[in-house]
């Protein structure tokens, strides 16, 4: 296949064109270094200068405070899930407050309860996941270190659009919406992101933590779970994913340079979002959307048609027109858009106009 189909992937997903357009055009040699960024060492100047570029980056694009740090590990968010309990509250009697809304939350709260207590304090299951809590309906604990949210679910397409307003520091899952809007960084003890989704290709997680909090890991942590002896070196305990840091960073220089910031970032995406919701709401019942219209994800955009089969049908009719990866999570079904920054407004309006001749022809 020679020509990019519109690629709706939840993750790993589309990137943009001229950032792998610069990656191909450097792949075999970077500029001045003489060997691809695939070969050199990670103790080198030339990968000090790329790691600490997409460091700064980060720092501009979020307007980081000072008493962060900013590391890039290996694992995803699933490693993420129980390196957070492990560090933070691990060996302390103390406990962490959980809003469950969504499956990948509701994983990350499993994955805690094997390093410390945990408590519930809202669980969206009972309404299928449809939406985030409304002030008042949850309140934390007095032992609690921290909240923990997801800020978007990737699957089930529910976002927050204010943050939660907690008197515990927040503890985040960005992972599918980092970098699509401006964000208070200083709300939270830590804030993370696996790339795959928003930032770069899998392999990299994205870790913002409050500087005060290292000195919570216990020193009797294996060194590649503690955040401490992780931010000492520098995110170079080992061998770092040298090729993914090197992709955040081509990333972020797109997010500034070609975009202008993540204000205007979240403009595009924004506008991109309500072409598809607006097909589904004026559809007549053809199409559905899962979540609550207060919470709907910007990002991730799940719907179901009339039928299983009609489901299928829409992909497959979907692929022959060059929009690719619309089905949705295997573990609930139906179909999925996800469109992330990288996701061009062209391919929106193409997915947003075969959407409606498809319910004109089979609705």
């Amino acid at each position: 296949m020679e020509e990019r189909l519109y690629n709706f992937s939840a993750g790993p997903a589309v990137m943009p064109v001229s950032v792998l357009k610069k990656a191909q055009e450097e792949l075999l040699c970077l500029p001045g270094v003489g060997a691809s960024i695939l070969e050199i060492s990670h103790r080198s100047k030339p990968f000090d200068d790329i790691i600490n570029s997409a460091e700064s980056n980060i720092r501009q694009l979020l307007s980081v405070p000072e008493n962060y740090k900013v590391l890039f590990l290996q694992g995803g968010a699933l490693t993420q899930f129980a390196m957070i309990p492990m560090n933070i509250i691990g060996g302390r009697n103390e406990s962490a407050d959980y809003i469950v809304s969504g499956t990948w939350s509701k994983k990350a709260a499993s994955e805690a309860k094997t390093q410390g207590k945990v408590n519930i304090i809202w669980d969206g299951k009972e309404g299928g996941f449809r939406r985030k809590p409304k002030a008042g309906e949850y309140t934390t604990s007095a032992d609690a270190a921290y909240c923990y949210t997801a800020l978007n679910e990737t699957i089930e397409g529910v976002q927050w659009k204010e943050l939660p307003n907690v008197d515990k520091p927040l503890v985040a899952d960005a992972s599918s919406e980092i970098f699509s809007r401006p964000i208070d960084v200083s709300k939270f003890g830590v804030l993370y992101a696996c790339a795959q989704k928003n930032a770069g290709p899998a392999g990299v997680t994205v870790i913002i933590i409050r500087e005060d909090w290292l000195e919570r890991s216990p020193d009797t942590l294996p060194s590649m779970f503690s955040y401490k002896k992780l931010a000492a070196a520098n995110s170079m305990l080992n061998t770092p994913p040298c090729f993914s840091i090197y992709m955040v960073k081509l990333v972020t220089d797109w997010l500034l340079n070609d975009i202008g910031g993540l204000e205007k970032m979240a403009a595009i995406n924004e506008e991109k979002a309500a072409l598809l919701y607006a097909a589904i709401d004026e559809s007549n019942g053809f199409y559905t959307g899962h979540a609550d219209k207060e919470y709907r994800s910007v990002m991730n955009v799940p719907f179901r048609l009339p039928t299983p089969e009609l489901d299928k049908q829409f992909q497959d009719e979907a692929k022959e027109v060059g929009l690719m990866t619309l089905g949705g999570h295997r573990s609930v079904g139906g179909l999925r858009a996800s469109i992330y920054n990288a996701m061009p407004r062209e391919g929106v309006v193409k997915l947003r106009d075969f959407m409606l001749e498809f319910a004109k022809k089979n609705g």
